[in-house]
């Protein structure tokens, strides 16, 4: 089933900030000009930084994407926890592969992008707990959702949003028999969060562990 018309203003959005946010960007304004109204100028300013806050964590900037076809693109902004070989066994592609783990905190951009172009071919939500998602044990045991694309030459890979100790709810915008493109939107996670991304074992890795990173321009590796 084809995304939504909700869904597709959301992945070609053309406003600043992402459709998810504007309930609180649009409250937290209107409480700010509320307060400042009844003279609680005190109350005035808080309700005026925290909607600050609420542009700032739902911008959406645009990001123009490297042209290199092979190129996987990092799905999240942030900062890299760990690159590493992972077996059939600890793998959703069940075969040998190498996994990716991208950490956002709450300054960084929420709006997730895809890595490669395709088709998807499975998107799979699984529920869980809420640990803090710099940790290891977040992949396996957090809330998150899981998709499949697979490339024009048959290749696959995986991606998964995974929820944090305070995000508490994903957004994906995508769904099983989309057609895709590289660096296209395709979620959100709210308040802090995660996103690892399994790839086949031969793809040249470029990035590295600790690098900074933003979705949809900064290259992971290539494909072979």
């Amino acid at each position: 089933m084809a995304a939504s018309q909700r869904e597709q203003k959301r992945i070609n959005n053309i406003l600043p900030v992402a459709r998810e946010g504007l309930p609180f960007i649009l409250f937290g304004l209107l409480v700010t000009v509320v307060f400042l109204a009844l003279n609680l100028f005190l109350l005035g300013i808080l309700a005026a930084l925290l909607s600050l806050f609420a542009i700032t964590f739902f911008r959406d900037p645009e990001r123009r994407s490297p042209a290199h076809d092979k190129a996987v693109l990092t799905p999240a902004d942030g900062r890299i926890l760990d690159i590493r070989h992972v077996d059939a066994v600890n793998n959703p592609l069940k075969k040998p592969g190498v996994k990716v783990s991208v950490f956002m905190n709450i300054f960084n951009v929420h709006v997730n992008r895809v890595p490669v172009s395709g088709k998807v071919s499975n998107v799979t939500c699984h529920p869980g707990k809420f640990f803090s998602a710099n940790l290891d044990k977040a992949s396996e045991q957090n809330e998150s959702n899981a998709i499949t694309v697979e490339t024009r030459d048959g290749r696959e890979i995986v991606f998964i949003q995974i929820a944090g100790l305070i995000a508490r709810r994903i957004a994906c915008w995508v769904r099983e028999g989309d057609q895709v493109l590289a660096g296209q939107r395709f979620g959100l996670i709210r308040f802090g969060s995660r996103l690892d991304i399994y790839l086949p074992d031969d793809t040249r890795i470029v990035a590295q562990s600790g690098q900074k990173v933003r979705a949809g321009e900064s290259v992971l590796g290539y494909l072979s």
